[in-house]
């Protein structure tokens, strides 16, 4: 049997506590996104697959659809809160395995700033979890400068992870979006975090870009190109040298094309590991692993530093705790 090695820290890991879980069945997210169904999860079930796997600690967040699918402000912050404390106990209960990424409910940056000092505050939250739209509101759009600033001053592990875009319904053609769409708005949404000059005037933020980078490698010259031609006056970024500072995920398929190609846009100290447990189903998380751990596209070095020590300079709390 085939383990992560050196045992990996996972910063692309999902949980469904048990309030957000009934809440979320109650308001029809049964098959969120076209996904089959909604997957059970706890805490025990994930250490039991990580320990399989061979993956030392997990940082937990809110997959799509997150809160949104609440329709009043009110809701979605109560959702929040309980989310975050769902998740400060889970941690609370396997300390040396889990860390929390806080999630937020936007599109209310009031309330989103205020849940921000309390997962830090007092939850001792170890990030935040966004998504790259909030009823349309997209990271990057000067509404969330607030928030920006924020995680800038507290120099915040910040992970993206998609939803479905803006009129899915025309473009998917019936198919769950994960498929193809998940990739399409996180291409969408850091592209307009970086033209929109926010990866700029906020440097500290340390984000995660998830799915080896979605279709930025594919798209990154084109844009950083064409952009300037068609619409000037050329905004003064440095598009690649912007994305060549994320960080990236290698959740999904990562191999054998994906990771290649991402390789041309960030070097392997950007890179890290995320299963995506439990939409991902622990048979398939080992599947995957198992590649990962056989590629030859990394060397044993930038292989270690992807499975971990890439995560233990974003996650140190959680790093303190790890054993290799």
């Amino acid at each position: 049997m085939v383990q992560l090695t050196p045992r990996a820290i996972d910063l692309h890991a999902h949980f469904l506590p048990e309030r957000y879980r009934a809440s979320a069945l109650a308001h029809g997210q049964s098959h969120p996104d076209g996904m089959p169904a909604l997957p059970e999860w706890s805490a025990a079930a994930a250490v039991s697959m990580m320990d399989d796997v061979g993956i030392a600690a997990a940082a937990l967040s809110i997959s799509s659809p997150g809160v949104a699918f609440l329709g009043s402000p009110a809701e979605r912050a109560a959702l929040a809160r309980a989310v975050n404390e769902d998740g400060a106990s889970a941690v609370a209960a396997y300390p040396d395995r889990f860390g929390l990424l806080a999630s937020l409910p936007l599109p209310d940056v009031d309330a989103a700033l205020a849940e921000i000092d309390y997962a830090f505050g007092q939850l001792n939250a170890d990030g935040v979890g966004l998504h790259t739209h909030y009823r349309g509101v997209y990271l990057g759009d000067e509404r969330l400068d607030p928030l920006m600033a924020a995680l800038d001053a507290r120099s915040a592990l910040v992970t993206i992870h998609p939803v479905s875009p803006c009129g899915w319904e025309a473009v998917s053609f019936g198919r769950p979006r994960p498929v193809v769409e998940f990739l399409f708005d996180t291409t969408r949404a850091v592209i307009n975090l970086a033209l929109s000059g926010v990866l700029d005037r906020y440097p500290a933020i340390r984000w995660v870009v998830p799915h080896t980078g979605a279709a930025l490698p594919a798209l990154a010259d084109r844009v950083d190109r064409i952009y300037s031609w068609i619409s000037p006056p050329a905004p003064a970024v440095d598009l690649i040298a912007a994305l060549g500072r994320l960080h990236y995920d290698l959740a999904g398929t990562p191999l054998p094309r994906a990771l290649p190609a991402l390789l041309g846009l960030a070097s392997p100290s950007q890179l890290v590991y995320g299963s995506d447990y439990p939409f991902t189903p622990a048979p398939q998380v080992r599947q995957l692993a198992e590649v990962i751990a056989a590629t030859d596209v990394l060397d044993d070095e930038a292989k270690a530093a992807t499975l971990h020590g890439n995560a233990r300079r974003l996650l140190p709390r959680l790093a303190r705790e790890v054993v290799v």
